[in-house]
């Protein structure tokens, strides 16, 4: 099954991107310090749009770069691009085959913007369409359900973070991740991946909710594609204080709810939140690596103590992956190859 090879690789793909791209990523800070950027524009589709939403925080909370998702049918469809002359561009594709993707960049190079792309094929057509290119190397991905490449994009977007603020703490916290990657999937490893264990109670959930806030916003978009893409089920993703502002009224006795509740900024109003579904009675599945955030858990899902918010996003959708195919699995789907998608998706 090459979604759980894929979803084992990821410690792997870590390290050799820690090992290989450095140079790479040093070259495109020294490019972004020399042309300082006004603001930072990211186009990406899918799981690629998740990485970009990381990035937003990050390089928003680090750097102190304002960062705006593109809006790619501005380029092609209405063919009225916006002004991107001081911004830093950035195309994130795993297979670099975007048309619209590559459209944004072509656009933004015209204008004079500095154009980085992020893929996991240097020949690819994005790659070629940006002025640096930072290769994801994660080796091929054949299940259709991207998740190596997934947390490669992020990894890819955390060294430039440390790069450009020049910060040793956070260089020595980049070089633990590939350790902590492996702490988090060894619960998993004593049995097959594809054991459903306890996920066989939501074999019959039909609607569910994934909850993250700041960093980890980005964590649930990716977990409830996830389970979309591989369990055909209807769910939402949700900023904590979204979900207060009208969603919390769906929350009914046993509703599941996946909430990314990891130590930093964020813990004290998920920890409200986590108060409040308890109350409603929601079914509380909590990624964390802070004891109180699971007081009122049905299931754990345990993050290294020692990872700092800024890096949690790698780890915690980790679990988000394992739940999503062993729920697949426990349902009767193929997990490879789901029904309906391919590996790559072609936009204009």
């Amino acid at each position: 099954m090459y979604l759980e090879q894929e979803i084992l690789e990821q410690p792997t793909v870590l390290r050799r991107l820690l090992a290989e791209e450095n140079q790479a990523v040093q070259r495109v800070v020294a490019a972004i310090r020399e042309f300082d950027p006004g603001f930072v524009h990211i186009a990406a589709r899918g799981t690629s749009d998740n990485a970009a939403r990381y990035a937003q925080y990050l390089l928003g909370a680090y750097d102190r770069l304002p960062v705006a998702l593109a809006t790619p049918s501005l380029h092609t469809l209405y063919q009225t691009p916006p002004n991107l002359a001081r911004a830093l561009v950035v195309g994130i594709s795993q297979s670099g085959q975007g048309a619209d993707v590559r459209q944004v960049l072509d656009d933004a190079r015209a204008q004079g913007a500095l154009t980085v792309a992020i893929t996991n094929d240097p020949n690819s057509p994005v790659a070629q369409a940006a002025a640096y290119h930072l290769h994801l190397r994660a080796g091929e991905e054949r299940s259709v359900a991207a998740t190596k490449t997934y947390t490669a994009e992020l990894m890819v977007l955390a060294m430039l973070a440390a790069e450009l603020s020049d910060d040793d703490a956070m260089r020595a916290a980049l070089r633990q991740l590939p350790r902590q990657a492996e702490q988090t999937l060894s619960e998993y490893v004593t049995t097959p991946l594809t054991a459903p264990q306890w996920v066989e109670r939501y074999r019959y959930m039909e609607q569910f909710a994934v909850i993250g806030r700041g960093l980890n916003y980005c964590t649930a978009f990716e977990i409830n594609l996830k389970v979309k893409e591989l369990c055909y089920l209807t769910g939402d993703a949700y900023s904590e204080a979204d979900f207060r502002h009208g969603p919390i009224a769906v929350i009914h006795p046993g509703f599941p709810v996946m909430a990314v509740a990891p130590q930093g900024k964020t813990l004290p109003v998920m920890l409200d939140l986590l108060e409040k579904l308890h109350e409603r009675q929601a079914e509380l599945l909590v990624i964390s690596n802070a004891e109180e955030a699971f007081r009122h858990a049905q299931n754990v899902m345990r993050l290294p103590a020692d990872v700092p918010e800024w890096l949690s996003p790698l780890l915690a959708v980790m679990h988000g992956q394992v739940f999503a195919m062993r729920l697949a699995i426990a349902r009767g789907h193929e997990v490879d190859r789901p029904r309906g998608l391919s590996k790559v998706t072609i936009t204009h």
